[in-house]
């Protein structure tokens, strides 16, 4: 009997064990069920979508680009969509968040229709865009871009209950906000999800008046240019203090956040993408608000309050808080840029040409060898033209010049008008025949006089013996009050 009771024994010791294995192989696959569950459970949900407007050139695309990552992105037309990597570091969990970025003409406004749906507006984050180069623009594009996605959200036809229940939502997170903590834990990790008992703050009297059912961010872009508004167009520090005064109170009729950035110089770019996956995936921020720095300013949504946006209303001196916008931010007036005439040079020839035909129409400057007697008009005789190595040969006397005896004249005058017309006579004899003696000197005495400048040729001698005859006729000339010819006459 002792053999067969120790085989029983020994049998159902086996099967305890059996039972035991079993039993902790059940409890491990349980565990790891319960675990994978759960993993699936607080995996980044997929579908969540970020709708940007604003205007035309304020920086949309290249936003949303360096948000993604890319260094150039080509803008689109209509409605254009990128998407932003959210990555949880914890998890190790990776998804995509869907970008909507409409195109600055309302015109298009009717593509939203394909970007939210009754269904995917609980999914969304609208995110306006105002253009700081421009801040003459922005309170009205504002405006106008909130009034097209309230008109978009009536056009879905959402339930009242359902659209109650996302306003209560975000009125919930407006009034539970509470400024967060250096937390030593990764910004990245999720808000932790226990019921905790936070301090709900009454809304003010201009506070979530607007309120869209979906988390509201307002982006101003190209906040560098603030330097440039300070320079060229005289904005001191009541026009940005009035600017973010209107902002952050556009935002409170929202329940909006509001921060500045520039691409350009990389400025609250981080803070941007952390806010956002905040808002959107529930991830853990723990930035405070920033308000001292104006091209940097950062105001979470549920941070602000009348009282704070008052303080900005102390360095206003030649504005009211309550005076219009546009009244205080005007734009500036159109400067028409003048360009600068390019001067071509004028082809040499054609000034040549002018100058030729200026020269033309000018009239004949008299000869200098002329002169002029007191109380006369100047006789102005022409130059004879000699080449060089040909004897001069005038074809009418120098003579001619002296004039004719008047007839009115006494006889002294008369005699006197009857020797010049002598010599003249036979001055040209001697010049117009060369075989006649003499004719040799008086051509030498041509040609040398000729060589002189502003002489007559053959003109020395006869004036010589012109003079010699008149200091003889001196008494008769005198007693007949008749002048003796002058060296022009001669």
């Amino acid at each position: 009997m002792a053999p067969v009771l120790e085989k029983q024994l020994s049998g159902a010791a086996e099967a305890g064990n059996d039972n035991a294995e079993d039993e902790e192989g059940q409890n491990l696959w349980s565990s790891i069920l319960s675990e994978v569950s759960t993993r699936s459970s607080s995996k980044l949900p997929s579908g969540k979508n970020i709708l940007v407007f604003g205007e035309d050139g304020s920086g949309k695309t290249t936003l949303m680009a360096k948000l993604q990552g890319a260094e150039h992105n080509k803008k689109g037309r209509g409605l254009e969509y990128q998407y932003i990597n959210v990555h949880d570091e914890d998890r190790d969990d990776l998804t995509r968040c869907n970008v909507w970025i409409l195109d600055g003409d309302v015109y298009h406004k009717g593509l939203l229709k394909f970007a939210v749906s009754a269904q995917s507006l609980p999914d969304c984050l609208a995110l306006f865009v105002a253009d700081m180069s421009r801040p003459w623009t922005i309170m009205e594009s504002l405006q106008k871009w909130a009034s097209v996605l309230r008109d978009h959200v009536d056009k879905l036809k959402i339930p009242h209950e359902k659209m109650r229940e996302m306003e209560q939502k975000i009125v919930k997170d407006f009034q539970e906000y509470s400024a967060p903590e250096d937390a030593a834990t990764s910004p990245q990790r999720r808000a932790p999800t226990g019921e905790e008992e936070a301090v709900v703050l009454p809304l003010g009297d201009n506070t979530l008046t607007n309120n869209l059912g979906i988390p509201v961010l307002i982006v101003c872009t190209k906040c560098d240019a603030v330097s440039v508004l300070e320079k060229e167009h005289d904005y001191r520090e009541e026009h940005f203090d009035f600017i973010q005064s209107n902002l952050r109170r556009f935002c409170l009729n929202y329940g909006a956040g509001l921060i500045y950035t520039s691409v350009k110089e990389e400025k609250n770019m981080d803070l941007l993408y952390k806010y956002i996956v905040h808002k959107i995936y529930d991830f853990q921020f723990t930035a405070p608000a920033i308000v001292v720095e104006k091209d940097a300013v950062f105001i979470p949504s549920g941070w602000d309050n009348e009282k704070k946006i008052s303080f900005l209303h102390e360095s206003l001196t030649t504005v009211r808080p309550e005076d219009p916008f546009e009244d205080f931010i005007t734009k500036p007036p159109v400067r028409k840029l003048v360009h600068d005439k390019e001067i071509h040079a004028e082809d040499e020839q054609v000034f040549l040409m002018k100058q030729q035909s200026l020269l033309a129409k000018q009239p004949a400057t008299p000869t200098r060898g002329a002169t002029e007697s007191p109380g006369r008009p100047s006789s102005v005789s022409p130059r004879p033209t000699v080449r060089p190595g040909q004897p001069t040969v005038t074809s009418s006397s120098p003579m001619a010049a002296v004039k004719k005896p008047d007839p009115n004249m006494k006889a002294g005058a008369a005699n006197e008008g009857v020797l010049a017309s002598f010599f003249n006579s036979l001055l040209s004899k001697k010049t117009g025949s060369p075989g006649s003696p003499g004719s040799g000197a008086v051509g030498a005495g041509v040609q040398g006089s000729a060589k002189k400048t502003g002489q007559k040729p053959g003109l020395t001698d006869v004036q010589a013996e012109l003079d010699r005859m008149t200091r003889k006729q001196d008494p008769v000339v005198s007693a007949n009050n008749v002048p003796p010819p002058t060296e022009n006459e001669a």
